[in-house]
């Protein structure tokens, strides 16, 4: 299986809208593993491995994220997977 690894950062309304809960169920729910997180500067952060589809699938639900936010600009860069087996939420 071919496994990729993207890192997205999430622009605009992103913060206290349930936006990295919503982002673990549908990675979850995809079978992609990585992590999401809240950053300093009020973006959120996400890594996605996995099968190419279902990380696409992601990084287009990052797009528009959960219902209350309210996403402006989504960066996406390509990396190299590191072999990560589960997805996490992280502080």
């Amino acid at each position: 299986m071919t496994v990729i690894r993207r890192r997205v950062l999430a622009h605009g309304r992103v913060q206290g809208v349930f936006f990295r809960d919503s982002t673990r169920e549908e990675a979850e729910r995809l079978d992609v593993a990585g992590w999401v997180r809240n950053t300093e500067q009020g973006t959120v952060e996400a890594v996605f491995e996995g099968d190419p589809d279902e990380v696409d699938a992601l990084v287009w639900f990052m797009r528009s994220g959960p219902e209350s936010a309210d996403v402006v600009r989504v960066d996406v860069d390509e990396e190299e997977p590191e072999g990560l087996q589960r997805f996490e939420v992280r502080a």
